[in-house]
């Protein structure tokens, strides 16, 4: 719903059966966030209709917190291997820029907007949000330096990956400021293109 297990880095068999099962996980559990609200869900109720039991559940997840965490985290994931999947021909702003907006282009628009109030309606969801923040500029981060792997680069690709990842974050305001009334790939290609006419970040 929120995102297809096609979506995800490719990997090995059992890495990949693994990620399918936090998928199926992940899934359920949101569907049934929307369904009946956050609160009014359970632990038991995600692991049935994702076919595991309560005990495969905590295999993958501490709490249900953290499968909406982990959307906030996997955001980073899905930059990065659009940054590795991309041609080699643009600047790094412009690889970055793009790699977010086709990530962000292939969530549907009422999903996204249902996962933002979600999100923004769990006070323990947002109090640990910071963190997944890092984990997102870490992940882009890494993909990065696979590029472009000159150590005089680090700070300039640091600075690049924590700016893609404020834009995002200011994409996400704006778009539950504005109760959904643009595409969010168009929000985020606005904080984009604030950052260019400000700081004339290569295009």
């Amino acid at each position: 719903m929120v995102y297809s297990a096609g979506m995800l880095p490719s990997s090995g068999v059992r890495e990949r059966k693994r990620r399918e099962t936090l998928w199926r996980i992940t899934d359920a559990g949101v569907r049934l966030f929307i369904a009946q609200g956050f609160d009014g869900t359970t632990v038991d109720e995600i692991a049935a209709a994702a076919g595991i039991s309560r005990r495969t559940f905590f295999h993958y997840f501490d709490s249900k917190d953290d499968i909406l965490l982990s959307l906030q985290s996997d955001v980073g994931d899905l930059y990065a291997a659009e940054v590795r999947r991309a041609p080699g021909s643009q600047s790094p702003f412009a690889l970055v820029r793009d790699a977010a907006l086709r990530v962000c282009a292939a969530f549907p628009h009422d999903d996204m907007l249902a996962l933002d109030r979600l999100m923004r309606g769990s006070a323990s969801v947002q109090a640990r949000k910071q963190a997944s923040y890092r984990q997102q500029e870490d992940a882009l981060l890494a993909a990065l330096r696979e590029r472009w792997p000159d150590p005089e680069r680090e700070t300039r690709l640091r600075v690049l990956a924590m700016v893609a990842v404020g834009a995002t974050r200011l994409a996400s305001e704006t778009f539950n400021r504005e109760g959904g009334a643009r595409p969010f790939d168009a929000v985020l290609r606005a904080a984009f293109d604030a950052v260019t006419a400000e700081f004339g970040a290569g295009s």
